[in-house]
């Protein structure tokens, strides 16, 4: 590990650590861009609508895991950074092991309260029962979904990332094979769709479980180990929060997105779930990047060696950059025909094609708030990780929505998103420049 970590160039490592999860998440596209085309195909909007009205529910359970996930392997890997890897251990079992008590107690809560929870996210007379079946299922297979973000991620930090890749895949292949079965043969509807993702998640689960136990020297989910001092708990908490308040966030900026486009009909809701989960082509690769890179961001800035960090981090940003400008070009070119795929109807097709524009438009700003988010993850800096979090898809979102909203209308609400990527860059920016100026 210290060769690959300490020794090997740059451009070598940063792609064998961030490729398989880029793999994973391109996987992951797939499923996502198949879920909504046989959704879409059902001709039903209103099903559509539902499971998009459903979809924040997946996020907020992602942001659960990502506490112990990426707060948990933030920390491990600066400790092996620093060669103390007997504490490894104990991070991993205590993060494995509160992740699944955790979330057993939010399904009790998800459950009792599920009508004002669905009302909030924008669900209406005409949707609720669609996205009710939807979150019904997830929220009673949410363990499989915030579990797998804890092996997921550490696994990684020992660079075993092709391992975390291969179980990805494993679970989303089962689901892009159930989702069809369930909703067109079984016809699940709404609840097949979440089925398929509870299934392939407990498989998912289940193999970075097995190769965690098997391959892993440092890592342990032992219960032996779940004692943790309280100052690992709190490096814990500090990073995982923040993190996780990032995926918070989406979910609330889904559901108030939600609220404000059912205003001008469904048919807006269900254009616009059909491309978000398009958007998804460039952003799930962005992210796969960004957090691909970061075991080896966290180790050399553990290992205070910031000769490679900034090599790192120079690189990282270049990539994430070009990237995005390349595939948003691609996806404003062909945006009519690609929505097209999902749904033959003009008026979706029209609407649709001008949401996945202006979605993309800002996605190289994206890329690069990726990177500062996971430098300050990395460097334990909690309380910079938590303005990051806080800002696109929350208070600036919030601001630049209510304000555009009331100047521009359906358009104002659409290019509340894109406008709040470009102030959070700046934000991160100037973050980045106050507290690493001085890192030697």
């Amino acid at each position: 590990m210290e060769e690959l970590f300490e020794k090997a160039p740059v451009k070598k490592v940063y792609y064998q650590l961030a490729l398989p999860v880029v793999f994973s998440m391109v996987v992951s596209m797939i499923y996502n861009l198949a879920d909504t085309f046989y959704v879409a195909k059902t001709g039903n909007t209103d099903l559509v609508a539902g499971v998009t009205v459903g979809s924040p529910l997946f996020t907020f359970m992602i942001a659960v895991g990502d506490i112990f996930g990426l707060g948990g392997s933030a920390l491990i890997s600066r400790l092996f950074g620093q060669k103390r890897y007997e504490e490894s251990k104990h991070v991993s079992a205590f993060s494995f092991y509160w992740a699944i008590i955790v979330t057993a107690i939010l399904t009790v809560l998800l459950l009792i309260f599920e009508s004002p929870i669905l009302h909030l996210m924008g669900a209406t007379n005409v949707t609720y029962s669609y996205a009710a079946g939807f979150y019904r299922v997830l929220v009673l297979g949410a363990v499989f979904i915030t579990v797998s973000l804890v092996p997921g991620n550490m696994i990684r930090t020992e660079g075993l990332a092709v391992k975390s890749m291969i179980a990805t895949i494993a679970g989303t292949v089962a689901m892009i094979i159930l989702d069809p079965i369930f909703l067109f043969i079984f016809n699940w509807g709404a609840s097949g769709v979440a089925f398929a993702n509870v299934l392939g998640y407990a498989l998912n689960t289940g193999l970075l479980v097995w190769f965690t136990y098997k391959d892993s020297k440092y890592l342990s989910f032992n219960i032996k180990y779940i004692s943790l001092g309280w100052q690992h708990i709190k490096d814990i908490i500090a990073i995982g929060i923040p993190a996780s308040i990032t995926n918070f966030m989406q979910t609330f900026a889904m559901a108030f997105l939600n609220n404000y486009l059912v205003v001008y009909g469904t048919d807006k809701v269900a254009a616009m779930g059909i491309t978000q989960k398009i958007y998804s082509i460039v952003i799930l690769v962005l992210v796969g990047f960004a957090f691909g890179a970061q075991p080896l961001i966290g180790y050399n800035y553990g290992a205070k060696n910031a000769k490679r960090f900034r090599e790192i981090l120079r690189y990282d940003l270049k990539v994430e950059v070009v990237y995005a400008i390349v595939g948003a070009l691609i996806l404003i070119i062909f945006a009519p025909i690609i929505v097209h795929l999902f749904m033959n109807r003009p008026d979706i097709i029209t609407n649709g094609s001008y949401m996945l524009r202006a979605c993309v438009a800002t996605t190289p700003f994206i890329g690069a708030i990726l990177v500062y988010t996971t430098v300050f993850q990395s460097a334990n800096m909690a309380g910079s990780a938590l303005a990051m979090s806080i800002s696109r898809q929350g208070i600036v979102y919030l601001i630049t929505m209510i304000v555009l909203a009331k100047a521009f209308g359906l358009h104002g609400v659409i290019w509340a998103q894109p406008l709040a990527d470009v102030i959070t860059f700046a934000i991160g920016f100037i973050i980045y420049r106050h507290n690493f100026k001085d890192f030697k």
